[in-house]
């Protein structure tokens, strides 16, 4: 048995084949071949029995470099991978006695596709999508019929609030609408195409109607401001026919005989806002004769006074302009101011 096992390791470590017969303790039936080691350590034997340490060279007495042929012979046959990975890979495949460049060829071979069960699946998918759409359908005509609900809901809710505050929701509505109109109209009027001739001459006529006042009586202008400014709304509105005529000569009036007899002002000082109100705003014939009818009554009652009046030193009062022609004074400037940034806008675009 020493003999055969010698022979045996000499021809692996030479290289040479030479048929091996089976040990005695191996059935004839068994497939036990002489497999190659997957360690530097062990070097099993892999067949029909457990794998076996090999014998160490101190039992056999056989020189170590047997052991480096079986090293060698293992490298040719391919097993160069880590002994972790071929452990591994025994453990997944058993005990397999083939060689590892063969193994390749054992990998199974994937199976065609099963086609024929959606022949059988087809039907129902079909089904289940014409289902699907009419389940759609019925919701669309639900949510319709929902949302159709609701509106009728808050038309009858919103009947329901201007029944009882549907005068005040109007009325702050036309207040905002009224609003929003004046700034459009006051854009226009006064931006956008403001009479500059015409308001040039308002200013000129109605600071010669003052200044004859001034002339005359003074402290005229600035003891009654609020008059003044009464009579500068009222001419504009004369202009833009606010007011009509009657009420126009109504309010004239009625401005004069307030100043004269309740506020007890002399002639002159209770002529003036009407006189202002007809020298800004009248034709040119009305214009001109009251104009002059002023400056001759203003004459007329300078004469009247005593020498004592006039010759009494009153202190200088703060000059102070009526609140309607420093506005029609602004809407010159604002006018003016506008056409010469679109003038140099339109000259920065050209350039």
């Amino acid at each position: 048995m020493a003999s055969t096992a010698l022979s045996a390791f000499s021809s692996l470590a030479t290289g040479t084949s030479r048929p091996l017969r089976a040990p005695p303790f191996l059935s004839p039936k068994s497939r036990a071949s002489l497999h190659l080691p997957r360690s530097h350590k062990n070097l099993p034997f892999v067949g029909a029995f457990p794998s076996k340490p090999f014998p160490s060279r101190l039992r056999l007495g056989f020189p170590s470099r047997i052991e480096r042929g079986f090293v060698s012979l293992a490298a040719q046959n391919g097993d160069s991978e880590p002994p972790e990975t071929v452990h591994e890979v025994d453990e997944s495949r058993g005990q397999s006695t083939m060689p590892e460049r063969f193994r390749y060829l054992t990998k199974e071979v994937p199976d065609r596709p099963v086609r024929w069960p959606w022949a059988v699946a087809l039907p129902f998918l079909l089904y289940a999508w014409r289902t699907v759409l009419w389940e759609l359908t019925n919701w669309k005509n639900i949510m319709a019929s929902i949302m159709q609900f609701l509106a009728y809901l808050g038309k009858w809710v919103l009947a329901v609030v201007f029944h009882y505050i549907g005068d005040l929701i109007t009325g702050f509505i036309r207040c905002i609408e009224f609003c929003l109109y004046s700034a459009k109209y006051i854009y226009a009027s006064i931006v956008a195409f403001a009479p500059v001739p015409e308001l040039m001459r308002i200013i000129l006529f109605a600071t010669a109607v003052l200044a004859i006042a001034e002339a005359s009586v003074p402290d005229s202008v600035n003891s009654q401001p609020y008059l003044l400014t009464l009579a500068g709304f009222i001419g504009f509105g004369a202009v833009k026919n606010f007011i009509p005529e009657l009420l126009f000569w109504f309010l004239l009036f009625g401005m004069f005989f307030y100043s004269r007899f309740i506020k007890k002002k002399d002639d002159v000082s209770a002529l003036l806002p009407s006189a202002v109100v007809l020298a800004a705003v009248g034709e040119p014939w009305v214009r001109g004769l009251v104009i002059c009818s002023y400056l001759v009554f203003a004459i007329f009652h300078h004469s009247k006074t005593s020498e004592e009046l006039v010759r009494r030193k009153l202190p200088a009062p703060t000059r102070r302009l009526p609140m309607p022609l420093l506005f029609t004074a602004l809407s010159i400037g604002v006018h003016l101011a506008a056409k010469w940034v679109r003038y140099r806008h339109l000259t920065w675009m050209i350039a």
